[in-house]
């Protein structure tokens, strides 16, 4: 989707944490005018815990005004992640009769009126201010404190050539059934889960899926072998030592379409894989990471 991610990506790893409007909406035009016109009044936006989306991509705000969503106007973040711009020039009669803000990602430049899937925050006004959070109905709703799973290092694919380097892939399923190991909430459209192995040498995506049963975006990887992979989501990197006691295992919520090389900020689960960490069967437990997710006010 977007080429978003300044250096930073790794000092980024403990933050978390987007989805459609849970109605079809119409596009309603009016909205998002930095003109002098004497219907218009000023908008204030504050949030906290966005990232850069690079060149491609902008942030893009919309009022619900009657079913309709009208735009109030583009930003964008930088890698620090403050805002390009905090007040909007809107409409003062929509502006007071809108019941909910929803922020998108939106391509950059972007021919379509309508809002894009991406919505990453949402709230509904009350007393002329919306508190905004990922957790609203209009945008991914949920918090994600409900995540939680397991995985194992092992390398599937290869036992048959290979079976002594089990510290070289990473799986999120439970070998006793095996079963699903990932305890994760539905996405809306737009979203989906992603995993990651980060080091030192930048981060390695395992697949994106949606489901924690079934075989994830890419099955065993590239670097797979012959044999068949587990239906779950996970990936063989033969040739990456797992167990070295610098990768970190990551579940991301990213927006899609996506072609960013790193995580999203959305990220419910990690997991810092130990130095020697065991393989298969012993399971390591991911941490919740819920509590910094992107959040703010818009005030009319």
């Amino acid at each position: 989707m977007k080429t978003r991610l300044s250096k930073s990506w790794l000092q980024k790893l403990p933050t978390l944490g987007l989805l459609a409007l849970s109605v079809g909406l119409s596009v309603a035009c009016g909205g998002g005018s930095d003109g002098n016109s004497s219907n218009n009044t000023r908008m204030k936006v504050d949030i906290t815990g966005l990232e850069d989306l690079g060149d491609d991509f902008l942030y893009e705000g919309w009022l619900i005004v009657d079913g309709a969503a009208i735009t109030s106007g583009t930003f964008s973040v930088d890698g620090g992640g403050n805002l390009s711009k905090t007040e909007f020039s809107v409409n003062a009669t929509d502006l007071a009769n809108a019941s909910t803000f929803v922020l998108t990602i939106e391509p950059f430049p972007d021919a379509d009126p309508d809002p894009a899937d991406t919505h990453i925050l949402a709230g509904s006004f009350a007393d002329n201010v919306a508190q905004i959070e990922v957790d609203h109905s209009s945008a991914l709703n949920t918090d994600f404190s409900t995540a939680a799973g397991t995985f194992i290092l092992a390398t599937p694919s290869d036992d048959s050539t290979d079976a002594t380097n089990n510290n070289e892939g990473i799986w999120w399923l439970d070998p006793s059934g095996p079963s699903a190991s990932l305890t994760l909430p539905t996405l809306p459209d737009g979203w989906v889960y992603e995993g990651w192995l980060v080091g030192n040498d930048g981060p390695v995506s395992t697949g994106t899926f949606t489901s924690a049963s079934g075989a994830d975006s890419d099955g065993a990887g590239a670097t797979g072998g012959s044999d068949d992979a587990p239906a779950f989501p996970g990936q063989d990197v033969i040739g990456i030592d797992l167990n070295d006691g610098i990768m970190t295992a990551v579940i991301s919520v990213e927006p899609s379409p996506d072609n960013s090389i790193a995580p999203f900020t959305l990220k419910p689960l990690l997991k810092a894989i130990d130095n020697g960490a065991a393989t298969a069967p012993t399971q390591h437990t991911m941490d919740a990471n819920s509590a910094a997710l992107p959040t703010g006010t818009v005030t009319r």
